[in-house]
C-alpha cells in the first residue's frame, strides 16, 4: 500500500513538472541554435577562410597587386618570411614621366596614365610632371593624382617660352599658315600646334620642374603600351651612356617642312665640324634613299634628306643633351630661320637631325621590345615567346603593326643606324 502511495506520488511530481522539463528543453534548443551552432559553424568558416593565405596573399598590411603570371603557389613566400620589404620597390634612376596635356584632354591622359602604369611605373613610382600654357584645373590635378603611382607636378609654361616671338612677321604668318590651310596641309592652320612642336623642339627642357631631373619619357594622351615593359628605360639609357630612345619611326609629309633640310644643311656647313662628326653620327640614316630589301623610300623627297624621323610621341631622352650647348645652337639656328611658324615644322624631325647629327652611333637606342600604340600604328614583339612572357594584348601581323612596313623607316635605321638586335636591350 505504501509503495503504491509513493507511485502515486512520482507520479503525480512528474506531472507537476512535466511543464518545467519543457520549457527548459526548449531553452536548450534555443540556445543550441542560437550560439553553439552559428559559433560552431563560424568557427569552422574563419579556419577555412584563412587556411590558404599565404598562397592567396589575403594579408592587410603588404601592398601588392594579387595578379601574377606565375605558377608557384605561394609566390609571396619572401614577403611572408620577412625577406622582402613592402618598400623595396627597383631602384629608380632620375628621371620623370612627361606629358604636354590641356584640360580638356584628361580623359585621353587618364587612359595613358593608366596604360603605363599597369605596364611599368607600378613596378618604380616614377614622379610624373605635367605641362600646360594654361593653369591645371582642380579636377585634372585630383584625377590625374589619383591615377599616378609616384608623385604629381603641375608647371605652367610661361608666355615667352610657348607663344608665337614677336620677331615672326604677321602678315607674312598670316599668309603662310591661309596658303598651308588651302593647300591641305595637316594643321597647316593652327597657331596652337605651331607653338606645342616650337616648344617641344626648344623649350620643354628649360621648364624649372624639369630642371632637376637628368632624364624624361614622354607620354602623350590616348596612347597604350600593349605588353609589360621588360626592363626600365631609363637604365638603359644609363647603363649604355646613352642619350636618346625611340620605338617607332616614319616618314615625315614634307609639305610641313619645305625648307628644314635646307636650314639644316646651312647648320652643318656653319658648324665645319665643331658638333657633327660625320664619322661618328647617324648622317646615312638620314640621307639613305636605296632600295632595302623589296623598299624603295616609301616617299619621294625633293632634298638630300629622306624624311625619316623618329616618332617623338614615345621618346625617352637625356635631357642634359637637350640643356647642351651643342643642341641649343642647333635648335637656334633652325629657330632663326621662322620654320615653325611660316611653314609647319615638327618637333619629331627637329628632335631626330638634332640626335642623329649630333650623337654618336651607340647614343641612340631603339627600344625593341617595348609595345606602344599611338593611332593609327604600334609595334609588337615579332617574337611568340616575347609576346606572352610580357602579356602582351597585340599582333605582330595586323596591318596597322609598322615595324618592316613599306612605310617604316626602320629597316633605314638597322641599316645605317645601330643595327637591329635580337635579344632583349635591357
Amino acid at each position: 500500500m505504501i509503495g503504491m502511495f509513493y507511485l502515486v506520488k512520482c507520479a503525480s511530481i512528474i506531472l507537476i513538472c512535466t511543464p518545467i522539463f519543457f520549457q527548459i528543453k526548449v531553452i536548450l534548443e534555443d540556445l543550441y541554435v542560437q550560439k553553439i551552432l552559428p559559433y560552431h559553424y563560424t568557427s569552422q568558416s574563419q579556419e577555412l577562410a584563412h587556411k590558404y593565405d599565404s598562397s592567396r596573399m589575403k594579408v592587410d598590411h603588404l601592398d601588392v597587386k594579387f595578379g601574377t603570371n606565375t605558377y608557384d603557389p605561394d609566390p609571396f613566400s619572401q614577403l611572408h618570411n620577412g625577406n622582402i620589404s613592402r618598400q623595396e620597390y627597383p631602384q629608380k634612376e632620375n628621371a620623370t614621366i612627361l606629358m604636354l596635356v590641356r584640360n580638356e584632354e584628361l580623359e585621353g591622359a587618364l587612359e595613358s596614365m593608366r596604360s603605363l602604369e599597369d605596364r611599368f611605373n607600378k613596378e618604380y613610382h616614377y614622379d610624373w610632371t605635367f605641362l600646360n600654357d594654361v593653369p591645371f584645373t582642380t579636377a585634372f590635378i585630383m584625377a590625374t593624382t589619383a591615377m599616378a603611382s609616384g608623385k604629381t607636378q603641375y608647371g605652367l609654361i610661361p608666355s615667352e617660352d610657348w607663344d608665337r616671338p614677336v620677331w615672326i612677321e604677321d602678315d607674312k604668318f598670316t599668309k603662310c599658315m591661309k596658303k598651308m590651310e588651302e593647300e591641305d596641309v595637316m594643321y597647316g592652320d593652327s597657331v596652337s600646334y605651331r607653338n606645342m612642336c616650337r616648344f617641344n623642339s626648344g623649350y620643354f627642357f628649360r621648364q624649372e620642374l624639369l630642371m632637376d631631373y637628368d632624364y624624361y619619357f614622354r607620354v602623350e594622351p590616348n596612347v597604350g603600351y600593349f605588353c609589360d615593359l621588360p626592363y626600365d628605360p631609363f637604365k638603359v639609357l644609363r647603363e649604355r651612356k646613352a642619350k636618346y630612345g625611340f620605338v617607332i619611326s616614319l616618314y615625315e609629309y614634307e609639305n610641313t617642312i619645305p625648307t628644314l633640310w635646307d636650314a639644316v644643311s646651312d647648320y652643318i656647313i656653319e658648324d665645319d665640324g665643331k658638333d657633327v662628326h660625320m664619322d661618328q653620327n647617324h648622317y646615312g640614316f638620314l640621307t639613305d634613299k636605296s632600295q632595302i630589301g623589296r623598299y624603295l623610300p616609301a616617299t619621294e623627297s625633293n632634298s638630300d634628306y629622306n624624311l625619316c624621323h623618329f616618332w617623338s610621341n614615345f621618346e625617352v631622352g637625356d635631357l642634359n643633351f637637350f640643356r647642351s650647348e651643342q643642341y641649343l645652337n642647333y635648335f637656334n639656328h633652325l629657330d632663326s630661320k621662322g620654320g615653325f611658324y611660316y611653314e609647319r615644322w615638327g618637333d619629331a624631325p627637329v628632335h631626330s637631325i638634332g640626335a642623329s647629327l649630333l650623337l654618336k652611333q651607340d647614343e641612340i637606342v631603339h627600344f625593341d621590345q617595348i609595345s606602344y600604340c599611338h593611332p593609327p600604328f604600334y609595334t609588337c614583339p615579332t617574337s611568340m615567346y616575347a609576346r606572352l612572357d610580357q602579356r602582351c594584348i597585340c599582333d605582330s601581323e595586323n596591318e596597322y603593326s609598322i615595324d618592316i612596313k613599306p612605310h617604316s623607316c626602320l629597316m633605314r635605321w638597322w641599316k645605317n643606324g645601330s643595327g637591329k638586335y635580337f635579344i632583349k636591350e635591357g
